[in-house]
């Protein structure tokens, strides 16, 4: 192990205890953290400039913006009293309602990120129109949205097993390719159980008043009751127009040949030249501080894999893996740390690391690498513990009021349950030998 490692190693524990400890805040704590890893030589002045120029950072800041404008009109209003009145005052049916929604959508959206701004705005003036706490239902609707993006072969997810086929090609595999339906034969059980915990056991153990104060995805829900200018009739069209055009077009981004945040400025752009909202209205939306974050979130991912400590631990666990005989213990390891490492670092760049040492593991043993494949996968695009797992986590922290220990405390049992069943379900319905 390097000095450059462990000091990596160093900079990431403290990063995680002050997020733990709360004395700072979620974007300061990411920064500092940011810098310490550049000052140390962890990553270079270039990879931070391009931690800031990221797609997916100016996908989140623009998608505020367009959220915004939608919160802005009537419609909100009108489909949460809607479901309110179907509902009848049942919070199951409320949750049921919109975790399926977003469980669909994530199949022909990738970013969960864009399916939870999506939903979230709905649905925190449904529960509020009832009188409770978006914080019992945020975090419920962004565990869904994270844990079954692309599961099934729709949209997105129909090219899932295609670039799996592609790795196993390139790390040598020469035995039988993935077929189309493998990856929701493995994922779908998860795709169940994590619906029916998020619908009926989720709201149990949220937290009834939030621990922090809600920082709302938008202003636009208190935007009626702080005097801002009514939307007129152009306008208020506008807001629907650019909202449902900017989701159509994330679906089918491929045939446009649009980046996601090229789609996301566009419809930023628009919301404000219609006049949806003010510039002022618009930049008030940006939610920064959840920006600073990914920033900085990326820069650890960055600082992890130039450093070469993300090879290191996966190294160490092929190393490890060979000498298990039990396909039920090498599909627990292989989910595990992974799902541990997303935490920390970007879902796709933990992926590129474990992919290859999981073919190769696989063919020193004789094994069949396809299950395995996929639960790694699987892991990987189930984080949703610390903020610093996926964008979505920091923004259901604002929009649910909570706080890193109520996060941790609301993701145990559903990160238990979901290894459990991927371990499981995959040892019998992909063995290794």
């Amino acid at each position: 192990m390097t000095t450059q490692m462990i000091i990596c190693f160093v900079i990431c524990a403290l990063t995680v205890v002050s997020y733990i400890w709360g004395k700072l805040s979620l974007a300061t704590t990411a920064l500092t953290s940011m810098m310490l890893l550049l000052l140390t030589g962890c990553i270079t002045p270039e990879a931070v400039l391009s931690c800031f120029g990221n797609g997916t950072g100016i996908m989140i800041v623009s998608m505020f913006v367009v959220a915004a404008g939608f919160n802005k009109t009537q419609f909100v209003r009108n489909i949460s009293n809607g479901i309110s009145r179907v509902a009848k005052g049942s919070l199951t049916k409320v949750l049921a309602g919109y975790v399926l929604v977003g469980i669909l959508l994530g199949q022909f959206i990738q970013s969960n990120l864009i399916v939870f701004s999506i939903l979230a705005p709905l649905l925190a003036n449904t529960v509020e129109s009832m009188g409770i706490s978006p914080s019992k239902v945020m975090f419920p609707l962004g565990v869904a949205c994270i844990a079954t993006t692309s599961a099934i072969p729709l949209g997105a997810g129909a090219t899932v097993f295609a670039e799996l086929n592609g790795y196993l090609e390139a790390n040598g595999y020469v035995g039988q390719m993935m077929t189309i339906s493998d990856p929701m034969k493995s994922r779908l059980p998860v795709v169940i159980v994590c619906a029916l915990y998020c619908i009926f056991i989720a709201p149990k153990f949220a937290p009834d008043k939030p621990p922090v104060e809600i920082k709302n995805l938008t202003a636009g829900r208190a935007a009626q009751t702080m005097g801002q200018t009514a939307l007129n009739g152009f306008q208020e069209r506008a807001g629907y127009i650019i909202f449902f055009g900017v989701t159509l077009a994330l679906i089918f981004s491929s045939q446009l040949g649009l980046a996601s945040w090229v789609i996301c400025m566009i419809g930023a752009l628009l919301t404000v030249i219609t006049g949806v909202l003010s510039p002022k209205e618009a930049t008030n939306n940006m939610q920064l501080w959840v920006y600073l974050l990914y920033v900085g979130s990326i820069a650890m991912a960055e600082a992890l894999t130039s450093t070469g400590a993300g090879a290191l631990i996966g190294d160490t666990l092929a190393s490890f893996a060979g000498q298990l005989n039990s396909s039920f213990a090498v599909y627990l390891l292989f989910f595990i740390v992974p799902f541990i490492l997303t935490q920390f670092m970007l879902n796709r760049t933990v992926m590129l690391i474990f992919y290859p040492i999981v073919i190769q593991t696989c063919i020193s043993l004789g094994a069949n690498p396809i299950g395995v494949l996929i639960s790694v996968q699987a892991a990987c695009l189930t984080a949703f513990m610390t903020p610093m797992a996926t964008g979505t986590v920091p923004v259901f922290m604002g929009e649910g009021g909570y706080d890193l220990k109520s996060v941790l405390k609301q993701s145990i049992i559903p990160a238990i349950l979901f290894c459990v069943v991927t371990v499981v379900w995959n040892t019998i319905a992909f063995p290794l030998f």
